[in-house]
């Protein structure tokens, strides 16, 4: 078993050793599991695509406004519609 050693920083993130990195295939903004076993700490990649990408669209306006978007995705059907006639 190969040990690195690693800071906390002020904010309580820790820095996952290059070498790790790459034998884990990791890259940066992938997510990964941590999972704690009594005193061990143990990371592992997240297996689900649909996890991987959680978090990975942004809402244009918080809250976001489903009504607005609603009208906007109809009218721009009914422009589409509209052209399609003439």
């Amino acid at each position: 078993m190969q040990e690195f050693e690693t800071t906390v920083s002020e904010t309580g993130q820790i820095t996952i050793p290059q070498e790790i990195r790459r034998i884990m295939g990791l890259h940066p903004h992938e997510k990964v599991i941590v999972e704690l076993d009594g005193e061990t700490v143990k990371i592992r990649r997240v297996s689900s695509k649909l996890l991987q990408s959680y978090g990975a669209v942004r809402a244009r306006n918080k809250p976001e406004d489903y009504q607005e978007l609603r009208k906007a995705f109809e009218e721009g059907i009914a422009e589409e519609v509209g052209s399609e006639h003439h």
